[in-house]
């Protein structure tokens, strides 16, 4: 990707983050990413659950050199800021977060995350393990101009201590993690007190039932992002459609998507 083009794309990145509410739809592939650019959002990100579902697999069974390939793809495909659902950044140690940081960077993202949550053990790294690896991660970053968002996976994997994660995040923003994400967060009151605490631009994930956008722009959240919701959308969308077709050898009317936008956004 052209150096101009990329660093303008991250300076516009940065920029969405200074003031104000956007929402940060993940598209899972390259059509879906290309759909939601047409539709006019102005900043996009990968979702890891949604790109392993792509390829036949649970969350988190997509090797680093998988997802550099996938970023690769989708960056090329847009012209709009690209964030990175990067896991764990595919390594234990430092050194090798900030490996994955730069070739992230290298690829096209203008964003990027790392989480605290370690498949290997099943638990949440120990706050200074954590502090260690954003202090990695948010270097490397800041040396390519990329915004980096530190992850709290605690409401995720059924720890609802609130208070830890605000210590967390509060370490990770020491840390020089510029943007902070606590996913699985659902009350208004409890998110709330996470934008008082933090001071810092706060990422909240979009779920059922949840806070709506205007809510959460209402309490001074930053960016609302989507997750891996439009890939199971999508997936049920097709479950839907085949079970109609083997169950009544028909499809539903206006089951399709719309073939203008779908000319408008494959041909841009």
């Amino acid at each position: 990707m052209e150096l101009d083009r990329l660093e303008r794309l991250r300076e516009r990145f940065l920029e969405l983050h200074e003031a104000g509410t956007f929402v940060l739809p993940n598209p899972y592939d390259v059509g879906s990413a290309r759909l939601l650019e047409a539709l006019g959002f102005q900043a996009l990100a990968t979702t890891s659950a949604g790109f392993a579902g792509t390829l036949g697999r649970p969350d988190m069974r997509v090797s680093r050199d998988e997802l550099l390939d996938h970023v690769s793809l989708i960056a090329a495909a847009v012209t709009v800021p690209l964030n990175v659902d990067s896991e764990r950044c595919f390594a234990d140690d430092p050194a090798g977060v900030a490996a994955t940081v730069s070739a992230l960077a290298e690829r096209g993202a203008a964003g990027c995350s790392i989480e605290d949550w370690d498949p290997a053990t099943q638990g949440i790294d120990d706050l200074e393990i954590a502090v260690a690896r954003v202090g990695a991660a948010a270097e490397a970053a800041a040396a390519q101009h990329v915004v980096l968002t530190a992850r709290c996976e605690n409401h995720l994997h059924g720890i609802n201590d609130l208070d830890d994660t605000i210590r967390r995040l509060c370490a990770y923003r020491d840390a020089g993690a510029p943007v902070l994400y606590a996913p699985g967060l659902v009350d208004l009151a409890d998110i709330n007190k996470v934008v008082e605490a933090v001071q810092a631009p706060l990422n909240v994930l979009l779920l059922p039932g949840g806070p709506t956008v205007a809510q959460l722009a209402a309490i001074g959240v930053r960016r609302v992002s989507l997750g891996s919701a439009l890939a199971r959308i999508a997936h049920g969308a097709v479950v839907a459609a085949a079970r109609e077709v083997l169950s009544a050898g028909s499809l539903a009317a206006g089951s399709m998507p719309d073939a203008a936008l779908l000319r408008q956004a494959f041909t841009a």
